[in-house]
């Protein structure tokens, strides 16, 4: 898999927005983020140079600038790292969904 995500939270752009917590739902987190991702058995060395240069493009001022005026906070996180954030939020998602009987109609 290949790193950065831009996991997005309004609370910089929403400073006096009370949190859901606040609200009396502690635990509750749900975020909005975009990663990019690579095939299965792509070379390591690949992975790692998409990485290096996406992190380093995601840092450029004008990028960082034009991310944090849309609210997102760039998070460039190795690819092990999106890896197993993807699995957490795949795991957390998933019971949910079982748990609330959610379907798509």
């Amino acid at each position: 898999m290949v790193a950065p995500s831009a996991k997005i939270s309004m609370a910089p752009a929403l400073p006096d927005v009370p949190t859901i917590a606040s609200a009396g739902f502690p635990g509750f987190e749900a975020k909005e983020w975009y990663g990019l991702v690579a095939p299965a058995g792509t070379p390591v060395p690949i992975v790692a140079r998409l990485n290096r240069e996406i992190v380093r493009i995601m840092h450029l001022p004008d990028i960082s600038a034009r991310m944090a005026e849309q609210g997102a906070e760039i998070v460039a996180d190795s690819p092990e790292e999106f890896g197993a954030f993807i699995k957490t939020e795949l795991a957390k998602w998933t019971r949910i969904v079982r748990e609330t009987g959610m379907r798509l109609e």
